[in-house]
């Protein structure tokens, strides 16, 4: 019998369910939601900060935003989404997708909006929760859908606050401020700044892109879907379930071999990727876009449009670092001045952030900053020694690199449902890994990650402050199937 099937049984036979809470209301925090209502659970909450759903995608708002994995796969597996109008998904597709899967599973009745959850604490058995606002409540469960970026990063710039046009960071994005006929800088020449040159160049009278580092871009067209093609997967939908599985299969085949040993996948990415970097005609340009590292050490980008954007006679590349911000505009280390209307900081987002700045006390009075001293760490990139009934979705080293996170979060939030069945079942009350067992997990973690791309001499947000990637270092099938079932001899199981 299935977990979900198993569970409903349990409450139909007069278990009593438990109470969870669900941080988060982005892709991770629906999922869950919907997944605890399949098994028949409805005591359950999901605190959101903002005012709608969304997360990453409610956020992120700039010109070009999209998604780099193909539309197909970036679905929940159970729920294909007709509608993509493109192989890679505009932002605003994604959100309404996700806003429509809110819809139909009625998730609006149990989530609560404008409320960021500020503490927690575990006494007294159960989990203690307060918001922002001074909210309390209670729970047996949590789960931690908080997202990979969402607290920005924005560098503090000397003399920021004396420029005299607008600046803002992407993820907030000033949709009041006209574009047209500006001359605009773009700090940051990563997956969001790169997305932006094309369609800025379209609008801006000048546009500047302030670059410290290359990134390697992938030429994959983004393909439209013509109005026939899109009302056939409407009409069959075993349509869009087969592109799931090709696209999935080729991402797993592909990226997801490439970046985690050598190989002729790896070669194939270097050969398209410097393929690519060639269609750059100036030598002086293209050496400014020249790497000194491998594709996919970094996030790869997939486009073919970057490379015609910055070279348009409206377009400059600055790779000299910033020096201050004037009141005119951007002056950098050589002494130039790049005079501005607007400026956007494309500077991404703390990618070891995860729950915080909320803070957390486990049992034994262990704080998460105690806990995460030497950096975050979660066995098997969902639980946390001392903090009992607790889950992470997207949590620290999973196989996030290049790949879709919905799929991850499917695997995780199955997984997270198999031990609340043990829970119903009687098995424990409390469960939370040994340390031995995350500390085992971790020896094996860094063996293996000298193998893999992202060890090969970039800086990126995957690197902790030692230079160590926070990722899983396997592929994606592996982490699927070693978290097909728990293994609960890696966990104290704690009765009341």
């Amino acid at each position: 019998m299935s977990t979900i099937k198993t569970i409903k049984a349990l409450k139909d036979g007069g278990v009593k369910e438990p109470r969870v809470i669900i941080m988060g209301a982005g892709m991770s925090g629906i999922l869950m939601g919907i997944n605890l209502l399949k098994a028949g659970l409805t005591n359950f909450s999901i605190y959101e900060k903002r005012s709608t759903i969304g997360g990453t995608w409610r956020e992120n708002t700039y010109p070009g935003i999209a998604c780099d994995i193909p539309s197909y796969f970036y679905t929940y597996s159970f729920e294909p989404n007709p509608h993509w109008t493109r192989r890679f998904p505009p932002g605003s597709e994604i959100q309404a997708y996700f806003e429509r899967v809110f819809e139909k599973y009625q998730l609006a009745s149990y989530t609560t909006f404008n409320e960021e959850i500020t503490n927690t604490q575990h006494k007294d058995g159960q989990w203690h929760v307060e918001t922002a606002s001074g909210k309390t409540d209670t729970a047996d469960f949590i789960v931690a859908a908080t997202g990979v970026l969402h607290k920005i990063n924005e560098p503090k710039f000397e003399g920021i606050e004396d420029f005299e046009g607008d600046v803002f960071h992407t993820a907030r994005w000033n949709h009041d401020v006209e574009l047209s006929g500006k001359r605009i800088g773009v700090i940051g020449g990563g997956s969001t700044g790169t997305q932006m040159i094309d369609p800025l160049s379209k609008v801006a009278k000048k546009l500047t892109l302030f670059q410290r580092t290359p990134q390697w871009i992938f030429p994959i067209p983004d393909k439209a879907y013509s109005k026939l093609w899109i009302r056939s997967v409407k009409r069959f939908p075993v349509l869009g379930k087969s592109l799931y599985r090709l696209y999935k299969f080729m991402q797993e085949r592909t990226v997801g071999v490439a970046t985690v040993k050598p190989g002729w996948n790896r070669s194939i990415l270097n050969k398209l990727c410097e393929w690519n970097l060639n269609h750059v005609k100036d030598p002086v340009l293209r050496a400014k876009l020249t790497h000194n590292y491998e594709p996919g050490c970094k996030r790869l980008v997939m486009s073919t449009s970057f490379y015609p954007a910055i070279q348009k006679p409206n377009v400059d590349l600055v790779t000299e670092g910033i020096d201050k911000i004037e009141a005119k505009g951007i002056r950098t280390k050589d002494g130039v001045l790049h005079e501005l209307d607007l400026i956007v900081q494309a500077t991404g987002f703390d990618g070891f952030a995860f729950m915080r700045p909320m803070t957390m006390q486990g049992t034994n009075n262990t704080t998460l900053s105690e806990a995460w001293e030497s950096g975050p760490r979660a066995f098997r990139a969902i639980t946390i020694p001392n903090f009992p009934n607790f889950f992470m979705l997207n949590g620290p080293n999973s196989p996030i690199g290049n790949y879709s996170l919905i799929a991850i979060a499917e695997t995780q939030s199955s997984y997270i449902m198999k031990c609340i069945q043990k829970y119903m079942e009687g098995v424990f009350d409390y469960i939370e890994p040994k340390q031995e067992a995350v500390d085992d997990f971790y020896k094996t973690v860094h063996e293996a990650l000298p193998g893999t791309i992202w060890t090969t001499g970039c800086q990126s947000w995957y690197l902790d402050d030692n230079g160590v990637p926070l990722l899983w270092p396997w592929s994606p099938q592996r982490y699927a199937k070693e978290m097909s079932q728990p293994d609960f001899n890696n966990y104290h199981l704690k009765k009341a």
